[in-house]
């Protein structure tokens, strides 16, 4: 199906690669560098050579290549570290007439690469053949299939100086296409394939149309296939896989089946070449030029948040791939949905169990749109990058926008976002994460399980009016604040804190409050003072002596409303969502007031009193002076 020779790009875009040679001393390093180089085998070679730069037609893909050699020697070894931590690929070499060069491989050479964490493809060759023993010939195969059953990161094995093949596997490495144990394309080649068939699949009927291929082969190849050529190459797809074709044309499971013969057969360049006209880099995902990362550049008190264009695309998905109309996508539904994504963005933290579930298991269009809302939230080059993936048709840069920041929302005393991030904060005990449940809808649970890392929890939130607001939960375990607030510019991506205790628990309160009080503190010294709201959780247990006195106190000298109880265990949420949403609307109100925030506003006070009566003071002076001026100059023309 493919004519011409791979398209003019680098591996994954680069505009380099760099190739680091190394091995044991006299394995013939330099020799097959030199012979590469110079297309001549040389008669004598340095022990090491300088960095040798090839031509950039050495290769089709016209891509330069630079080959680094390397010393042996113990004493170079850190040199020799460094040399391939910067490799896109790395040669290891043995010398055939040496079986100990050989066995070096596996006890030294490979493990010292895992030790160094390169994890490029890599490629063994097995120099000076022609000294080999000729009563000691064993094939290559015998000799690499258990030290390739043991690193599997060796992407080739060659017996020969022909460092084309060794530029080959680089710019169109095998292993992120092909698994070689069970013959197949792997899972990530396949989803990139699918996603490239559907794109190319223009009117949408499972097939490729004669005319479809033709189009396909220009794009990727700018050459046009011949009405033979398309019937040859449906021919050979029929005869090994009769449902790879069928009266529309060549189907998925046809395309699929071609990349795997192609790569069957050598020709991994034709699939990279593909790949790569359709955006994706080395690691099968797309290019970073390809992410409009200069479209969510913002202030540390700014967020991103998607917009309608990309809400209304979002709902069509949803529908498309509601397969059993019930309003709601099941698991393997929302596995379809991504199976042209590299992975499901979804199935680990934060975003795993992140969403309210119904009682299959699904996700409902809110529980949907939520998590959506959550990526776009907290990594928003990977919602647009799954946004592409999925078949977003517009500018990727028109699916998000950039909200105002909130220190304007403060002056202009009204917040214009739809996405709000409350920050969950309480001693242990207290009641957190049975708020984050019961805000998923889940069912409250006398088990106690600690919560150690920070966990979220998103859903849409019913306002009066019928309006929808969409808040995310962040539960901070009391054992993490201190590391938060480290951070001089934590407390900017929040729009409310939430201060939870256990209202049964005197130590519970006192430890809330404390939290409180070091919150608010480093607000008002960094400058981003949050809405903050009090907790009483447990509200069915009673209340510790003197709370209300205690809770009364607290509230009024901060300046914040006063607790508000909630049960998770008798379904008792006292509105408590829609508080937050209010509070987080409105963030010049609720914000707590220190003692030493008081007084440093005092202090400021003071000073622009001092500053106003000076000024005041200074435009009296100058007005009496001008005003003297014009009397001096009435008297003395009047008596002349």
């Amino acid at each position: 199906m493919a004519k011409a020779s791979a398209a003019n790009s680098g591996p994954g875009g680069k505009t380099g690669v760099r190739i680091v040679v190394c091995g044991e001393k006299g394995t013939g390093k330099s020799s097959l560098i030199v012979t590469a180089a110079a297309d001549t085998f040389p008669a004598n070679v340095p022990p090491v050579l300088p960095p040798t730069r090839l031509p950039e037609d050495f290769y089709p893909d016209r891509v330069p290549i630079t080959i680094i050699d390397t010393p042996s020697s113990v004493e170079d070894r850190g040199k020799l570290g460094e040399e391939l931590r910067r490799a896109d690929a790395v040669v290891l070499t043995y010398a055939c007439d040496q079986p100990e060069t050989l066995d070096e491989l596996s006890t030294f050479w490979l493990p010292e690469l895992r030790r160094l964490e390169v994890k490029v493809p890599v490629i063994v060759v097995g120099c000076k053949l022609d000294l080999r023993d000729e009563n000691q010939q064993v094939s290559l195969e015998q000799v690499m299939m258990p030290i390739m059953q043991q690193f599997r990161e060796i992407e080739t094995c060659i017996e020969c100086s022909a460092l084309k093949q060794i530029q080959k596997a680089v710019l169109h490495p095998t292993g992120p296409l092909f698994d070689q144990e069970s013959q197949a394309l792997k899972p990530r080649c396949v989803r990139a394939l699918k996603r490239i068939f559907i794109l190319c699949d223009h009117d949408r009927d499972g097939a490729l149309s004669d005319a479809e291929l033709n189009d396909f082969q220009v794009k990727c190849f700018n050459s046009p296939l011949q009405p033979s050529e398309i019937v040859g190459v449906k021919r050979v797809v029929q005869e090994k896989l009769r449902e790879g074709v069928n009266e529309r044309g060549l189907t998925l499971a046809g395309f699929l089946f071609l990349h795997a013969l192609f790569i069957e057969k050598g020709r991994l360049e034709t699939t990279w070449t593909v790949l790569r006209k359709f955006g994706y880099n080395n690691d099968i995902k797309l290019a970073d030029e390809l992410i409009p990362y200069s479209a969510f550049k913002r202030a540390p008190d700014q967020s991103v948040e998607l917009t309608n264009e990309a809400i209304d695309f979002l709902k069509g998905i949803f529908e498309l791939f509601d397969a059993d109309d019930d309003n709601s996508l099941r698991p393997i539904e929302v596995e379809d949905l991504f199976s042209t994504a590299p992975e499901c963005p979804w199935d680990e933290a934060p975003y795993k169990d992140a969403a309210e579930k119904t009682a299959l298991g699904g996700l409902s269009l809110d529980g949907f749109l939520s998590e959506w809302a959550l990526m776009t939230l907290l990594d928003p080059a990977r919602s647009v990058e799954n946004l592409i993936y999925i078949g977003f048709p517009g500018d990727p840069s028109s699916a998000i926008r950039v909200t105002r920041k909130r220190r304007i929302d403060r002056k202009k005393q009204q917040a214009e976002r739809n996405v709000f991030q409350c920050f969950v904060f309480g001693p242990k005990k207290a009641g957190k994460s049975a708020l984050l449940n019961s805000f998923l809808g889940r069912p409250f649970s006398d088990n106690y399980t600690p919560t150690t890392d920070e966990r979220y929890a998103v859903n849409v939130v019913d306002q009066p009016g019928g309006t929808k607001k969409t808040v995310v939960l962040r539960e901070i375990p009391e054992e993490a604040v201190a590391k938060l607030l480290s951070n001089k510019d934590s407390l900017a991506a929040c729009d409310i804190a939430v201060f939870v205790h256990d209202s049964s628990d005197e130590s519970s309160w006192k430890r809330a409050t404390e939290l409180l009080v070091e919150v608010a503190s480093y607000g008002e010294d960094t400058g981003f003072e949050v809405p903050c709201l009090i907790v009483a959780a447990k509200d069915d247990l009673d209340s510790f002596a003197m709370a209300i006195q205690d809770s009364t106190r607290v509230s009024q000298d901060m300046g914040i409303e006063a607790p508000i109880p909630v049960s998770s265990k008798l379904g008792d949420f006292n509105i408590i969502f829609r508080r937050v949403v209010q509070a987080a609307e409105h963030p010049h109100l609720s914000i707590p007031e220190t003692e030493a925030g008081r007084t440093r506003k005092q202090y400021h006070r003071l000073i622009n009193r001092s500053l106003m009566i000076v000024s005041v003071g200074a435009a009296v002076t100058i007005v009496g002076l001008a005003a003297y001026r014009v009397y001096l100059a009435r008297k003395n023309s009047s008596s002349s």
